[in-house]
């Protein structure tokens, strides 16, 4: 059963390989990412290994450490594993593979001499077998979600370790993969080990077959903000007249949601006068807030800035900065790598993906500089890290975004409260540290080095 679901799954996976062609060339128009290297998607390189790569006689391990993080917030939790891998196995090289442009241009900051970045090969067990074939890795570690039937398999045949590291597993996933059973089964038990996040996640990982080993917690919890964007975030928020309300990551519709939101709550003859709406909703004791909108895509910046300024919004843009924010309605933050400066200047972070039934997006950077957050009612993807930050004073959840605005913008202005809930903020963090160092020592373990102390 479980051999021809395989090659049902395989000969799927071939026959839509034009569809993906087409998808890559449509995504590649907003972002040229995506028409970059296409070839590797199919485990065709440009190059031979060994003309990339010369023979290291310092490599302890004799080949690759290959992490896959297909996105651009699994990039981010692999970047905190990375810096302790480093340290705990030194000469190591990395094999960096991902799914999207964000990812990958994120990815690039992390290379050292003696790295290669690739796209992830679709799985299919051609583009699998040339890709491993290719780079040899001595062990694979799949960012939190990512576990392919056909990568699976191929490592497995060539005695690969493949490992699941900060393993989240929420119940959708899991009625998802019990619907797949016979693809799904086989291919979690296939895995080296997994480590999971939560008691929670491991539970619902063991049901469908995953070798769980160990749960270390949420790597996003070691995470070192960059000390000079938060810095540089600080000094611009100190010379800010007004406290600073940030819409982060904000999704598709989150940012007309917010607009809506705005205009009903205020006054009759303020409707469909955005401006005004803003600052009579957003007036509370100490006076009116800053709103700062960062989109989660870059693909979005154009499309959220044209909807502010159709509400009638001025609008400045990150982008067009130079020493500071200039004066206007709304700062877009329309850059990319910049969110610890964007939290830095924000008193208080409405959670973009929260709002809208997306899941949320990572609540952690923000409380790790420092900034108190505001979800919504969808944070399924952080449900164990949002509870926790709610129970503890760094978090605080509503119903809906009109209720979000209200309690942000209360918060933002009360100046002993808002301190109260920074204050909390690093003992929070603290708490929960550990995982990079715990996954680093078990990825050490199977290879069979000793970690270095």
């Amino acid at each position: 059963m479980a051999h021809a679901a395989l090659w049902l799954y395989s000969a799927l996976t071939w026959a839509v390989q034009p569809l993906l062609l087409r998808k890559l060339r449509r995504r590649a128009v907003a972002e040229p990412g995506y028409g970059r290297a296409v070839g590797e998607r199919f485990g065709r390189y440009a190059r031979p290994m060994d003309s990339l790569i010369p023979p290291s006689s310092s490599d302890p391990l004799g080949g690759f450490v290959w992490i896959h993080a297909v996105s651009l917030g699994e990039t981010r939790a692999a970047a905190i594993l990375l810096a302790e891998l480093r340290r705990q196995l030194p000469g190591m090289r990395l094999l960096l593979t991902h799914g999207t442009a964000t990812g990958r241009a994120e990815g690039e900051k992390l290379l050292l001499p003696g790295d290669v970045q690739v796209w992830q090969p679709w799985d299919t067990p051609g583009a699998v077998r040339r890709f491993l074939r290719q780079f040899r890795p001595a062990i694979g570690i799949l960012m939190e979600t990512e576990v392919w039937p056909n990568l699976v398999a191929g490592c497995q045949q060539r005695g690969i370790p493949l490992v699941l590291a900060n393993a989240r597993f929420n119940a959708t996933s899991l009625r998802k993969s019990q619907r797949l059973a016979a693809l799904a089964r086989p291919a979690y038990g296939a895995l080296a080990a997994v480590w999971a996040q939560t008691e929670a996640d491991a539970e619902r990982l063991r049901s469908i077959g995953a070798p769980v080993q160990g749960v270390f917690g949420n790597l996003k919890f070691d995470v070192v903000p960059d000390a000079g964007q938060l810095a540089r975030g600080r000094a611009w928020r100190a010379s800010s007249a007004r406290p600073v309300v940030m819409i982060a990551s904000s999704r598709e519709s989150e940012e007309a949601m917010w607009l809506a939101a705005l205009k009903q709550k205020s006054l009759p003859a303020l409707i469909g006068k955005a401006q005004a709406a803003i600052h009579s909703e957003a007036n509370s004791g100490d006076g009116t807030v800053q709103w700062l909108v960062v989109p989660r895509h870059p693909q979005r910046f154009g499309e959220v800035q044209q909807l502010l300024r159709s509400a009638g919004l001025s609008v400045s843009s990150r982008s067009q900065w130079a020493d500071a924010p200039e004066p206007a309605d709304v700062w877009l933050g329309d850059s990319l790598g910049e969110m610890v400066l964007y939290y830095g200047l924000a008193d208080v972070a409405l959670l973009g993906g929260s709002f809208a039934p997306l899941g949320g997006q990572n609540l952690i950077e923000a409380i790790a500089c420092g900034c108190p957050v505001v979800l919504g009612p969808h944070t399924f993807n952080f449900a164990e890290a949002a509870a926790l930050a709610c129970e503890q004073g760094v978090a605080h959840r509503v119903a809906d975004i009109g209720q979000g605005v209200e309690l942000a913008c209360d918060l933002a202005t009360d100046s002993p409260r808002l301190a109260t809930a920074r204050g909390l903020t690093q003992d929070f963090m603290q708490q929960h540290r550990g995982a990079a160092r715990l996954t680093a020592a078990a990825v050490g373990a199977l290879l069979g080095i000793a970690a270095a102390p």
